[in-house]
């Protein structure tokens, strides 16, 4: 269903005190992908497919803080075709951030700025 909360992204400073800080704080699991300078988080049970297999739960990763780019946490909105969602999103004042990228076999990820500054993210399932 378009429109959902998927994912999450926050970033850090420093990479072992935020894993180990949210690990802590909240019991979420830690998978650190260093080829690609990024952690995936999973902040309750998930099924073999690494998707969470309880409702309420959603999964997210972290990534190194760039102050230009990504200075805050990101949420994730699924959308039937990010082309379609950008271009309303620009329509209702926002701005693509980046560009729309492949997600291995999965889907694909775009960034927007909305108007009052904050960055979203879109997933579109392949």
């Amino acid at each position: 269903m378009s429109g959902r909360v998927v994912h999450f992204e926050i970033p850090f400073d420093d990479g072992d005190r935020a894993r180990s800080f949210y690990r802590d704080a909240f019991g979420w699991n830690m998978n650190e992908m260093p080829e690609m300078q990024y952690t995936m988080v999973a902040s309750g049970p998930v099924g073999e497919q690494g998707m969470p297999s309880e409702p309420g739960f959603i999964n997210g990763g972290m990534y190194k803080r760039d102050p230009e780019s990504s200075p805050t946490p990101v949420i994730t909105v699924d959308v039937e075709s990010i082309d379609t969602a950008l271009a309303k999103v620009q329509e209702l004042g926002g701005s693509t951030v980046g560009e729309k990228m492949a997600v291995g076999d999965m889907g694909f990820a775009a960034y927007f700025r909305d108007p009052e500054g904050n960055i979203i993210g879109l997933w579109e399932n392949a």
